[in-house]
């Protein structure tokens, strides 16, 4: 899955405000973020009705009279949705509600077919968690979360192919949404990104949303205001809605702090409102003031009991996590003997972990060479394709025979990348490859020594210049050696048959 792209913007519109640094913080201004990240859930129907959720459908053509809100008819609350909403908590050591409530949002907006959305107000589901996070300098900062709350979602405005008018597509009305609240702990818009990032990787471990931010099913508000250095009051904050890329929180977040100290620096006052970001534009605009609690008018719903949830359940629920991002990252330090850089990135996903896992089990005692060409040559390959790790393209079986010949040292880590590219374009194996191409590594030390021996009768000149002092032409024999082997000559022993060998 890759996320949504944005253009590109102009070196005028990248440029910092007045007072602020490339990254969007500012000298004597302080940053406050806090995200609403929204997480649809990965049930196949809908959180109060047996529509279906999958993405795609004609318009219209998966909304029920429940999701239409038709008079007569009644919720039920779907079970799976609920079991999800425990399962994100317990991940992130919140406390689980033994008794939620469903309530009545009310507002009128043209997708909101019943004229309010049931959601989850004062007493939700999850309550109470942490994320830890990476900051830039390494460190690791730990971002509270106020709650996790159970909701449906809206449906859809559409507005491209029909000219001066606006569609409603209702597919979307209903679907279950679990609203991730953070505390406003963060402190610049790539501590944001770190964040929303960390949710993601956690949200597909747990196998509860798939994460498709172009499809939005993973999407945010970030909340943002500033303050003076060292002053406790938090500021006046503006709502940036439906955020859709990783890309587009920073450049929105960076944005609007700018924009806001702009304001204040020129003697003004922000205004609480909702706004949208531009992408095109690269700018946040006014959408609507910003509405507080009482103005949804929020009230129980009258036609959903209260969930209660025994310890029985939810020790159930706990005991069906699998190994989350933070533990198998630890474990892959520990057992593999891996940097703490290499077992983050590779435990990014479930899918990526599983992968390099299966790879380095297959290649024993070879844990960091595995961990290089997962990261290097063969992310490179996916990345400039747009595929996964799980496409099938590589399977971990073929690139594990790859790194057993260079392990056994049947050829050079130079030459492994040539027969990477024969692989990566011809699905055959590395075995297969090599011995087609006769690309074996010469590590017979006499055939060695002759082409050693033959370079150094056709270079008497650099040779004499090694010889008084030159170290440097070291190389230059090396590379002379390989030329004349076609590259197949072990590194290791020409490098120290060479020592032996210049010096005379």
């Amino acid at each position: 899955m890759t996320e949504s792209s944005g253009t590109i913007l102009d070196a005028a519109q990248q440029r910092p405000r007045r007072g602020e640094s490339q990254d969007g913080t500012s000298t004597g201004w302080e940053t406050v973020i806090g995200l609403e990240i929204h997480a649809q859930l990965a049930t196949r129907s809908k959180i109060f009705s047996g529509a279906s959720t999958a993405y795609g459908a004609a318009p219209n053509s998966q909304a029920c009279l429940v999701d239409l809100g038709y008079p007569g008819v009644l919720p039920v609350l779907n079970a799976e949705a609920v079991r999800m909403a425990v399962r994100f908590g317990l991940a992130i050591g919140a406390r689980i509600a033994r008794q939620s409530v469903f309530a009545r949002k009310n507002y009128f907006y043209p997708d909101l077919p019943k004229g309010y959305q049931i959601s989850q107000y004062e007493l939700p589901i999850v309550a109470q968690g942490a994320i830890d996070i990476v900051l830039e300098d390494g460190s690791i900062k730990r971002i509270g979360v106020t709650r996790a709350h159970l909701e449906e979602d809206a449906g859809k405005s559409l507005h491209e192919g029909l000219p001066g008018l606006t569609g409603i597509d209702l597919n979307r009305a209903g679907t279950p949404l679990i609203e991730i609240v953070s505390e406003p702990e963060l402190r610049s818009a790539r501590d944001a990104v770190a964040y929303m990032k960390k949710v993601h990787t956690l949200v597909r471990y747990l196998e509860i949303c798939d994460g498709n931010m172009q499809e939005g099913s993973f999407r945010c508000d970030a909340n943002v205001s500033v303050r003076r250095q060292g002053s406790e009051k938090l500021g006046t904050r503006a709502e940036i809605k439906n955020v859709n890329s990783f890309r587009y929180v920073e450049k929105a977040i960076q944005y609007e702090v700018a924009r806001q100290i702009d304001i204040l620096e020129s003697g003004g006052k922000v205004v609480q409102e909702t706004r949208l970001y531009d992408p095109d534009k690269g700018e946040t605009r006014s959408m609507r003031s910003k509405e507080e609690a009482n103005d949804y008018r929020y009230f129980p719903d009258p036609d959903l009991l209260p969930v209660e949830l025994d310890e029985q359940y939810i020790e159930a629920v706990r005991a069906a996590l699998p190994e989350l991002p933070d533990a198998k990252a630890a474990r892959f330090v520990a057992q593999y003997g891996l940097p703490a850089y290499d077992a983050g990135v590779l435990t990014a996903s479930r899918e990526l972990a599983d992968y390099y896992e299966a790879v380095a089990r297959a290649v024993p005692g070879e844990p960091k060479l595995a961990a290089n060409w997962v990261m290097g040559d063969l992310a490179a390959a996916l990345n400039k394709e747009g595929l996964d790790i799980d496409a099938g393209r590589m399977p971990a079986g073929r690139l594990a025979g790859l790194l057993a010949r260079i392990a056994d040292q049947t050829i050079s880590g130079k030459i492994a990348k040539e027969v990477f590219e024969a692989m990566w374009s011809s699905g055959e194996s590395a075995d297969s490859i090599i011995d087609t191409k006769g690309l074996r590594q010469i590590t017979d030390t006499s055939a060695i020594e002759q082409a050693i021996e033959a370079v150094m009768a056709r270079n008497p000149a650099q040779l004499a210049e090694y010889r008084s002092g030159k170290d440097k032409l070291f190389g230059f024999f090396v590379g002379q050696v390989m030329k004349a082997t076609q590259g197949k000559a072990n590194p290791a022993q020409l490098n120290e048959l060479l020592k032996k060998k210049l010096p005379g």
